[in-house]
């Protein structure tokens, strides 16, 4: 959905995306999708609902995943480029001085999106942040980034994944 429901999206530059909420986002566009494209009628006669496939096909792979990946691109490069005095600029490099729990450390905003760029294949992101017009062509290429279709053989349905799996 190019054109996403900001009440669906709202404040999505600051989210950080694990696979189950990945998962339910998807969903609920696939349910929005259907109900706007509708069914298909086949050539016997029958109704059925439009595949994952299908959807994807109809809105050129621009899902709401797409979107607020290249969102936080776009306020990724936003904060990089800000002065050193702004506030946000400041609460973004502030550095908590506690120690961390044992265990695996959880996963960070700046990680999930350095993880995107890093899929999208951006070498030297420092310098590609400074070119405005450059770094609009990869948000550009980043709403229209392919997710993986894998088909299920046993259920006979859809089942989406991303590349590289993962996300929780």
């Amino acid at each position: 959905m190019d054109n996403n429901d900001p009440s669906v999206t709202y404040g999505c530059e600051t989210w950080y995306l694990k696979g189950t909420i990945k998962h339910k986002l998807m969903v609920f566009e696939r349910k929005v999708l259907r109900t706007i494209f509708g069914s298909t009628k086949e050539r016997d006669g029958t109704w059925r609902i439009k595949t994952n496939v299908e959807l994807n096909k109809l809105i050129r792979h621009k899902n709401i995943i797409n979107y607020i990946k290249t969102q936080r691109l776009s306020w990724f490069c936003h904060l990089h480029r800000m002065s050193e005095e702004r506030m946000v600029r400041k609460v973004y490099k502030w550095k908590l001085m506690l120690t961390r729990p044992l265990g695996r450390p959880k996963n960070r905003w700046e990680d999930d999106v350095r993880n995107d760029m890093k899929k999208m294949k951006i070498k030297n992101w420092t310098s590609c942040i400074q070119d405005r017009s450059n770094w609009k062509l990869y948000v550009e290429k980043g709403k229209t980034s392919t997710i993986e279709v894998v088909a299920s053989k046993e259920e006979g349905e859809e089942k989406e994944e991303e590349e590289g799996g993962g996300g929780g």
